[in-house]
């Protein structure tokens, strides 16, 4: 199984995720399509190397809204250090200490997992939590708009 997560690096809320059985190029591409119609069109998208972000259609994606193309240097995970440590937390927080028998048990572990993970303080932000932070963005993002 294949997890894509996108994550706002100033607050660190996970603002979607999607898990699929194969790397198929569309998956990726419909998922930010939906964040994009949920939280508006952001500036720049980091990703790393992957099949799935260099393929024509995550680029042409990103290129038709006018977002910046951000990648990862090859075996560089520092250069999005954000996502890696999420990815950190998932394996070791949940996913090692609780094998699935199937996707669907997955999917829901995972589901939970996202939404404690953004209710949870975390020390890199002042011991704020995701969700209040990015909520505290937007509300100011909307303010001045």
């Amino acid at each position: 199984m294949y997890l894509t997560a996108v994550i706002d690096v100033f607050s660190r809320y996970i603002l979607g995720w999607q898990l699929s059985n194969s790397l198929d190029k569309q998956t990726q591409t419909d998922l930010v399509k939906e964040l994009f119609e949920e939280y508006g069109t952001p500036e720049i998208i980091n990703s790393d190397q992957g099949s799935q972000y260099t393929s024509d259609n995550w680029l042409n994606c990103l290129k038709s809204n006018n977002v910046k193309i951000s990648m990862d240097g090859k075996g560089r995970a520092k250069d999005n250090i954000y996502i890696e440590r999420f990815w950190r937390s998932i394996k070791y927080d949940y996913i090692y200490l609780n094998p699935a028998e199937n996707g669907m048990e997955l999917y829901r572990g995972i589901d939970n997992f996202i939404k404690k993970y953004n209710k949870r303080k975390h020390q890199g932000i002042g011991r704020i939590k995701p969700i209040k932070l990015y909520a505290a963005l937007r509300k100011n993002k909307l303010k001045s708009a």
